[in-house]
């Protein structure tokens, strides 16, 4: 069943908090999983889920700033998780599928924005082996544990950002063109939406269902790449300095309702943003808001998985 990409009318808006999504449900029995859930709407994502109840497991890099951060939340645990070393989620999902766990929510939260070129031990360009192949390789280890929750929703988060780019599948890690740290942000986030409307395709006949967040501008550690003078310029662009900022708990109310919402049950694989499914508009749009159509292509989004699975060596048992 295809969901229709279009707003809802939730009742919510920019200005929701993640706490304001979920203070009527009850989340008890509920097992989570927030990658990078240590730090900013990350940490916001985990607050939100285990006051509602859920257990919540935070994957992180850094294992003893991720339980400083959580030290105080009931029913949050932290375990190592480097998205940019395929040894490392493997490592880290077989963990968890050997706890005898299902999980009910996986939210693929963390992620790098514009650094320099880097690539991984496989060849392959720092943003899209960690925003996307990190986060496709860490689901389908999981899998076996999301179909044992017997309904269960992936989110993964994606931005704006995929504004910029499409999937350039002739050279997507910038061998043969010149690498532009923008550009491969956006390549990577309109990754994370066609992720999800392909994860979602797979994931329906096992009650599994997928969408995709914007969660909107927000400060956090993810500008931790950027010169501080190029951070002054997007501070001082007209679009940014008029209040359009969220704060971290605002940033993570999207994912949580995508994560929880009886609003969204049997639907799935939608772009979502301001706390409801975002509008579909043209390519040429230059607002920002709304998803692109190469973000929400049925036929990109299966050449991306088949690409993603042939660069993991990972075919995904469905």
């Amino acid at each position: 069943m295809t969901t229709l990409q279009a707003p809802i009318q939730s009742g919510f808006g920019r200005e929701t908090t993640a706490r304001e999504v979920v203070v009527h449900r009850d989340l008890h029995g509920a097992i989570a999983l927030v990658t990078g859930g240590h730090a900013g709407i990350g940490l916001e994502t985990t607050r939100a889920l285990a006051l509602a109840g859920a257990t919540v497991v935070v994957g992180t890099r850094t294992l003893e700033k991720a339980q400083a951060a959580v030290a105080g939340i009931a029913r949050v645990e932290a375990d190592t998780l480097d998205l940019f070393e395929p040894a490392s989620v493997d490592a880290f999902a077989a963990r968890f599928v050997a706890s005898g766990r299902p999980l009910h929510i996986l939210v693929n939260n963390a992620g790098i924005m514009a650094p320099p070129l880097v690539r991984d031990a496989r060849g392959f360009e720092s943003q899209l082996a960690t925003n996307h192949l990190g986060h496709f390789q860490l689901t389908a280890r999981l899998w076996p544990a999301l179909r044992a929750a017997d309904g269960a929703r992936v989110v993964a988060l994606s931005s704006r950002g995929h504004s910029r780019a499409g999937v350039d599948f002739e050279d997507p890690h910038f061998e043969r063109r010149a690498y532009d740290k923008w550009v491969a942000y956006g390549q990577s986030k309109t990754a994370n939406a066609l992720f999800a409307l392909a994860l979602d395709v797979r994931g329906e006949p096992h009650r599994v269902r997928a969408f995709s967040v914007h969660p909107g501008a927000v400060m956090t550690e993810l500008v931790r790449s950027l010169p501080a003078e190029e951070l002054r310029a997007i501070r001082a662009e007209p679009r940014n300095a008029a209040g359009s900022f969220k704060n971290p708990a605002q940033g993570a109310a999207t994912s949580v309702w995508c994560a929880t919402s009886a609003e969204l049950d049997g639907m799935g694989g939608v772009y979502c943003e301001d706390v409801d499914v975002a509008e579909s508009v043209g390519a040429d749009f230059d607002g920002l808001t709304g998803v692109r159509p190469w973000a929400r292509d049925p036929s990109l989004a299966e050449r991306l998985w088949s690409a993603s699975e042939a660069w993991t060596g990972l075919p995904f048992e469905g």
